[in-house]
C-alpha cells in the first residue's frame, strides 16, 4: 500500500507531521497483566530499533507508570528524533491510604488517585506533572482524555464538558500559541462522542479508540465523515479494537476492552475466514485498513513485548491482494463504502 513506518502525514493545519506509525503505551501501564522494568524496557528498545518515532501515552495508563516508563527511554533519545503526545484531564494524587488503595481498573500500575479535571487550571496542571513524570520538557501535542458517558455519568458530563469550553480550551490554545504544543486533540472512545463531544470545540485531531475499525465502521457517514468536512485529522487508537484482531475469535478475546461480544465474535470469524482463504494474518488487514482513510494520520496500537512490536511492524508492510477487500465487501463484512488500500494486484 505504499506506506512505511517512516512515512509521515501532515495533522490539519498544524505545523505537527506524525508518523503513520506510532506506539501506544496503555499496555507497559499495566493494562491487562503486570510488565516488568526489563520487558518494558526491551519493548520500548525494539521499537526505537524497527524505527518506531511516535509515542503517545497518559497520565491515565498504569496511573502514571506508562509516563515514568515513556519518559525514562526517550528522554535519552535526541529530541528531534521523536514526537510525543500525551493527555490532559486528569491530575494525579496521593491517596489517603495508599496501604489499601485499589488500583484497579489497572492490573498494575502505581498508587495515584485521580482528579478529573477540565478547566483552565486543571489543563495547565495536568500538563505540568506530565512533563515531571516523563522528565522531558516539551511534548508534541496534548490530547483531552474520556471526556465521555463511558467514563462519566451524564451530570458530571455535562459539568465536565462546560469546564472544558469555558477554560480548558483556552489552556490548549495559549500552549499552542505560545509553541509549547504544536496540536491538541480529543481521545474518543464511542461513535457518538465522535459524532457530537469532539464538535464541542475546534480540534486539530481526534485520538479514536474503537467507532473505526476492521471489526466496526459504524462511524464512517457520522463521526468519520465529520473529520473529514471540518479538516479534522485522526489517529486509529486501537486498530486491533484492544485485543480480538490480534488474538482472533474464541474464548478469552478483547473487544472495547471487556470479552468480546457474540456479535462481534461472529464478524471476526467472518474476517478470519476470508484472510486464510487469501492467507493474510489478520493483523496485517486490521491495520492497514484504518490506514486507508483519509482522514486518518497514523495508528498507534499497544503491545507488553518485544515479540508484539514486531509483529506489528511486519504487519504494517505485509502484502495484501485486492482481492481481499473484495471478497470483505462482497459478504458484507466492511461497510461498502469504506475506503480500503490498493492491494496487491489492485
Amino acid at each position: 500500500m505504499g506506506l512505511t513506518i517512516s512515512t509521515t502525514h501532515k495533522v490539519a493545519a498544524t505545523s505537527l507531521e506524525l508518523p503513520v506509525f506510532g506506539f501506544g503505551s496503555a499496555h507497559i501501564g499495566e493494562l491487562y497483566a503486570k510488565v516488568d522494568e526489563a520487558d518494558s524496557r526491551a519493548t520500548l528498545e525494539t521499537a526505537w530499533e524497527l524505527g518506531v518515532r511516535f509515542y503517545d501515552t497518559a497520565p491515565w495508563y498504569g496511573r502514571g507508570l506508562s509516563e515514568h516508563r515513556v519518559g525514562g527511554f526517550l528522554r535519552t533519545k535526541p529530541r528531534n528524533d521523536f514526537r510525543l503526545t500525551t493527555k490532559v484531564g486528569r491530575t494525579l494524587h496521593r491517596p489517603d491510604d495508599p496501604r489499601a488503595f485499589d488500583r484497579l481498573p489497572w492490573t498494575g500500575g502505581l498508587n495515584f488517585e485521580v482528579n478529573f479535571d477540565y478547566g483552565y487550571d486543571g489543563v495547565m496542571r495536568s500538563y505540568e506533572q506530565a512533563l515531571q513524570r516523563l522528565a522531558i520538557d516539551t511534548v508534541d501535542a496534548l490530547v483531552i482524555h474520556d471526556l465521555d458517558e463511558l467514563f462519566h455519568q451524564p451530570e458530571d458530563l455535562a459539568r465536565y464538558q462546560r469546564q472544558l469550553t469555558d477554560g480548558g480550551v483556552r489552556a490548549l490554545q495559549e500552549l499552542k500559541a505560545s509553541g509549547d504544543i504544536q496540536a491538541y486533540g480529543m481521545g474518543i472512545n464511542t461513535g457518538e462522542a465522535l459524532q457530537n463531544i469532539a464538535t464541542l470545540i475546534d480540534l486539530d485531531f481526534v485520538l479514536v479508540a474503537m467507532p473505526y475499525t476492521l471489526a466496526d465502521q459504524a462511524s464512517l457517514h457520522t463521526g468519520m465523515a465529520t473529520c473529514l468536512e471540518r479538516n479534522v485529522s485522526v489517529i486509529i487508537g486501537a486498530p486491533f479494537a484492544s485485543g480480538i484482531l490480534v488474538t482472533g475469535s474464541g474464548g478469552g478475546a478483547k473487544y472495547a476492552y471487556d470479552a468480546a461480544p457474540d456479535d462481534i465474535q461472529a464478524t471476526v470469524r467472518g474476517l478470519e475466514e476470508v484472510c486464510r482463504a487469501h492467507n493474510v494474518a489478520l493483523p496485517a488487514a486490521a491495520l492497514q485498513f484504518v490506514l486507508a482513510h483519509p482522514a486518518v494520520v497514523s495508528t498507534i496500537p499497544g503491545a507488553m513485548h518485544a515479540s508484539e512490536i514486531r509483529q506489528n511492524v511486519k504487519s504494517l508492510g505485509a502484502a495484501i491482494p485486492a482481492t481481499l477487500w473484495s471478497d470483505l465487501r462482497s459478504r458484507g463484512l466492511i461497510d461498502p463504502d469504506a475506503p480500503v488500500p490498493a492491494g496487491e494486484g489492485g
